[in-house]
């Protein structure tokens, strides 16, 4: 008597499992046709129009190395609100860092600035409670996006793994940073991080707000607008941005081809970071044929220190193509290396939350902050060189003779590729 309901929950559970395994939308099949370089005024009108809002003027851009740079610019942001602060992350976790942002966020809650956080449930599943009840006693609103809900099985999979950080809708955040103690320091041993945010002052900060209003109307069903989030801002410089964003329910192709056409674009050199670097097949074919018309790609990931291992097994699984292509690859030694960064042409800068792996771009949540500005680009390069210098290069000999239990294990581990 009980064969047909056992059978009808198996049935919807498997369901389920597939609707979290898969984003539902079409993929990008076919290799995109270099019609332009980068220094064609097609590019950037091709990027700013295909991708998201146009490219805007009037902006000026910080790096900040490390945690013992990038937290004390944040505090101090979030100490000088005067009306609203909204921020988004995937990772929150409990410690030091974690009990000065909330302290700083709640202090300006009390203060009645309007404090919204938008926590993604999984990254933040570490945060000590005593956080979120601070937050929320002070005043702040705080949601855990995609917190579990029968509602929203299918959705579980789909997490957001932006980061993003608005003041007054006038100073911005983003990069890679999450909140946790591994970020603190300045990547000096192996329990401190090597990682890079950037602080964003001028009109692209009202795209970073809209990107946070994207996941706060999901979330919440409520619009915030008005001068408070979305002022009129003064030029506070002459640098060109945009940012754009992904998501499966709208767009979650958007990260891969931006990446790919500006590989497609490049004509001298590719300088990438990726803390995870799992390309599908028409990437690593993108980047295959620019190194092979002539253009230098370096590409730093982390080596041994990683806090995923897996993910490293199913990176180098892929590097063959590539080393044969001429393609330079180079291993981060000192600690995790969790930077997201790609530099095309000292033109185009790349920063956000991107990883080069299919679960940032066909699962996740993410936003990136486009950068044209030669003189920025050239300061990233520099960092990015100092970056080689702290890393080992792998040579196609090298992976060639890698030890068996490796290739082994690099056998199995493709087939968790579509959510890595």
């Amino acid at each position: 008597m009980l064969t047909i309901p056992i059978t009808a929950f198996v049935t919807l559970v498997i369901i389920l499992v597939i609707a979290n395994l898969s984003s539902g939308e079409k993929k990008i099949e076919h290799k995109i046709d270099r019609l332009y370089a980068s220094d064609d005024p097609q590019f950037l009108r091709s990027m700013g129009l295909l991708l998201g809002p146009p490219v805007i003027s009037g902006n000026r851009f910080e790096m900040l190395l490390n945690g013992d740079r990038i937290f004390p610019s944040m505090l101090e942001g979030i100490r000088s609100a005067r009306q609203t602060i909204t921020f988004e992350t995937f990772i929150y976790w409990s410690g030091e860092i974690g009990e000065q942002i909330a302290q700083a966020l709640a202090d300006k809650a009390r203060e009645g600035i309007a404090v919204h956080v938008l926590l993604d449930w999984v990254g933040s599943s570490k945060m000590d409670k005593r956080y979120l009840n601070l937050l929320r006693d002070a005043g702040a609103e705080v949601i855990q996006y995609h917190k579990p809900h029968w509602t929203g099985l299918g959705r579980m999979n789909n997490r957001t793994h932006r980061k993003l950080l608005v003041i007054d809708g006038h100073i911005g955040f983003t990069g890679g940073v999450g909140i946790a103690p591994e970020w603190t320091g300045h990547a000096q041993n192996e329990k401190h991080w090597r990682d890079t945010h950037f602080r964003v002052a001028g009109p692209v900060v009202g795209h970073m707000q809209a990107v946070f209003m994207d996941n706060w109307v999901k979330a919440t069903g409520n619009v915030l607008h008005g001068p408070g989030y979305f002022p009129d801002v003064e030029p506070m410089g002459d640098g060109l941005a945009h940012m754009f964003s992904s998501s499966p329910s709208g767009g979650s192709d958007d990260m891969q081809l931006m990446y790919l056409m500006a590989i497609t674009a490049a004509t001298h050199s590719i300088h990438l970071a990726s803390a995870y670097f799992v390309p599908d097949k028409l990437t690593i074919n993108a980047i295959v044929e620019a190194a092979k018309r002539g253009v230098k790609v370096q590409i730093i990931m982390p080596g041994k220190r990683i806090d995923t291992h897996t993910v490293r097994e199913a990176s180098r699984a892929c590097w063959g193509d590539l080393l044969k292509a001429g393609v330079e690859m180079y291993e981060y030694q000192p600690t995790m290396f969790h930077c997201k960064l790609l530099v095309v042409d000292e033109y185009l800068v790349s920063v956000g939350s991107t990883n080069f792996d299919n679960r940032s771009f066909k699962l996740n949540d993410e936003a990136n902050l486009n950068i044209y500005d030669r003189d920025f680009a050239r300061q990233q390069t520099a960092v990015f060189a100092d970056d080689i210098k702290k890393s080992q290069q792998v040579t196609l000999e090298a992976w060639m003779h890698r030890p068996f239990t490796e290739k082994l294990i690099e056998k199995f581990v493709p087939l968790l590729d579509t959510q890595l």
